[in-house]
């Protein structure tokens, strides 16, 4: 059975590292001594090694140590033998390519998918949808295709934002970005909010967190989505 956090962000502000994720996460990952942690989305200002040992520290406030998949000669083993996985943010043009490069990407999927136990914030739950095509990113690199690993049947917005009424910025929004997606694609993309998340026990898909999500569908007014909401129809 998939179990699966999907965050929007890894850091609240104000907070630290994953800090407000953590009693979740002791419960999502209680039966896991170690998890592997993929860096892959950072491309600058911290190294694979650093941005592990951040993951680290944050994980050993609930007693689960962490081990990145760089470390691993074979990164194939390494996912097929994880006893839990966590992706965190950055790039996603660069995440996808490196698990494309490492041919690591269907396998990750099939990997969650029979039940290990799966965290992704930011680029990491981008990679949850059915496409990278809604992300906010930058295309720093090319990635092989834009077909990430499928766990729910649309798309996300991580770090969704509205328009600040009192702004004088008169560039895109959010919404104005994820109606061009929806120009040329029928897949729904729901805008997660910071401090919000999707749990996946399943085939059951529900909306966490203290903020609604803002859900977009092709040719509709997107709608917004109270805390609780069951998501598990919406494809």
């Amino acid at each position: 059975m998939k179990s699966i956090i999907i965050a929007s962000t890894s850091t609240l502000h104000g907070g630290n590292y994953l800090e407000y994720l953590l009693p979740t996460l002791q419960s999502h990952f209680k039966n896991c001594s170690t998890i592997l942690f993929i860096p892959y989305a950072r491309s600058s200002g911290i190294s694979h090694d650093e941005y592990t040992k951040k993951a680290a520290q944050a994980f050993a406030a609930i007693n689960i140590k962490v081990k990145g998949i760089h470390e691993f000669e074979n990164p194939e083993e390494a996912i097929q033998n994880a006893e839990g996985i966590f992706t965190g943010g950055g790039n996603t043009f660069l995440l996808v390519t490196q698990l494309y490069k490492n041919k690591i990407m269907q396998l990750l999927a099939e990997k969650v998918k029979s039940g290990t136990p799966y965290l992704g914030t930011s680029a990491g739950s981008n990679i949850c949808g059915l496409s990278m095509q809604t992300t906010n990113d930058m295309p720093i690199i090319y990635p092989p295709s834009f077909q990430t690993l499928g766990l729910i049947p649309f798309n996300l917005n991580p770090h969704y934002l509205d328009p600040d009424a009192n702004s004088q910025h008169m560039g895109e929004t959010r919404e104005t970005r994820i109606k061009e997606f929806h120009a040329f694609n029928a897949i729904p993309v729901l805008g997660l909010r910071e401090g919000s998340w999707l749990e996946v026990k399943g085939e059951k898909i529900t909306l966490k967190g203290n903020l609604k999500a803002r859900l977009f569908k092709q040719n509709e007014t997107p709608v917004e989505l109270e805390t609780e909401t069951d998501l598990s129809n919406l494809k």
